[in-house]
């Protein structure tokens, strides 16, 4: 049985990415009767499906060249609102009832693309002086994240139906999807938050590759 491995996860929702770890950690150390390293190479927020890249054993050494690695999502983001976590999981509140026309809409995901500096949100798993953000946010603490390089190399449009875009976008390493589409509501003067996410490659690697976790 070969544990140096790289293993492709369709993470499902509703599930963070170091409970992922732990279940394949587990079935893994049950397989070869004893401890097995297993660790990600770059986190799902847990509302968010799609590719989830693990390394167990002597690969878990290389995590760091996966984390350099650009990557696509599909995400749907609804207008008119605003979430305090910028996802499905945050309270939500009412921002807008105007309705962009789809050129306007257009022309702020084209002026996205390119190089930029960006902050990532207070709710995210960025260690704080040793603390996650996320966790310091619950307390009522308000952390303080600086911005950081990144690239947006194109955004497409897939569908527009008010109040929810869908669009494919590949991005730089770094690059959080949540604050991307509160930048769109913002632009548009609507509000937005990320309704769904979809990982789909990382690098050369795709999701169409990957299994099941029930499948391990």
């Amino acid at each position: 049985m070969n544990l140096d491995r790289t293993i492709l996860i369709d993470k499902p929702a509703h599930m963070t990415s170091f409970g992922v770890v732990a279940r394949v950690r587990r079935r893994l150390t049950e397989a070869a009767g004893h401890k097995v390293k297993v660790g990600h190479t770059g986190t799902l927020d847990p509302f968010a499906t799609g590719l989830l890249i693990l390394l167990s054993g002597k690969m878990t050494k290389k995590s760091g060249e996966f984390l350099k690695f650009d990557k696509v999502y599909e995400a749907v983001v609804k207008l008119g609102e605003t979430s305090l976590t910028g996802d499905p999981e945050g309270e939500i509140t009412a921002v807008s009832a105007e309705i962009p026309s789809e050129n306007a809409l257009r022309a702020v995901l084209d002026g996205l693309v390119g190089v930029q500096h960006q902050k990532p949100p207070i709710y995210s798993a960025i260690k704080i002086d040793g603390q996650r953000a996320y966790k310091l946010a619950r307390k009522g603490k308000i952390p303080e994240i600086p911005a950081r390089k990144i690239e947006i190399y194109s955004i497409k449009l897939l569908i527009y139906s008010y109040p929810f875009v869908k669009i494919r976008v590949h991005v730089s390493s770094g690059t959080y999807i949540r604050v991307l589409a509160e930048e769109v509501g913002a632009r548009l003067k609507t509000g937005a938050y990320c309704a769904e996410l979809r990982r789909t490659k990382v690098g050369g690697y795709d999701v169409k590759d990957a299994i099941r976790i029930d499948d391990i």
